[in-house]
């Protein structure tokens, strides 16, 4: 069994910063990218980070210069550092890890449950 657990959502105001977390457990043999997604109510879910295992990271362009993604292969977790919040940045935040249970074993894709940001006024 693999969890993907976030933290850190809420209520920001514009210009406002927030942190989110994300912790993989479970039966974990090898993790490759991680990142965080978004989906806002009537759209599509969107990539917003990755970060490969390497640590090389890629942003979808509206957030790039605001938010930063980082990772600690140790302890499996990936966070997002987000600044200069926007009220479109409002969304449900998810977690995702590329990662293989068993070192034979395929890679799949894991989601966590989702965290609620809110940029308002």
């Amino acid at each position: 069994q693999v969890q993907l657990v976030e933290s850190g959502g809420g209520l920001v105001q514009p210009g406002g910063s927030l942190r989110l977390s994300c912790a993989a457990s479970g039966s974990i043999f090898s993790i490759n990218a991680m990142g965080w997604y978004r989906q806002a109510p009537g759209k599509q879910r969107e990539m917003v980070a990755t970060i490969t295992n390497g640590g090389a990271p890629d942003y979808t362009e509206s957030v790039k210069g605001r938010f930063t993604i980082s990772r600690d292969n140790v302890k499996n977790t990936v966070d997002l550092q987000m600044n200069n919040l926007k009220p479109e940045d409002t969304a449900v935040y998810y977690c995702s890890a590329r990662l293989r249970r068993l070192s034979y074993a395929r890679w799949d894709d894991y989601w966590g449950q989702g965290t609620q940001v809110t940029v308002s006024s």
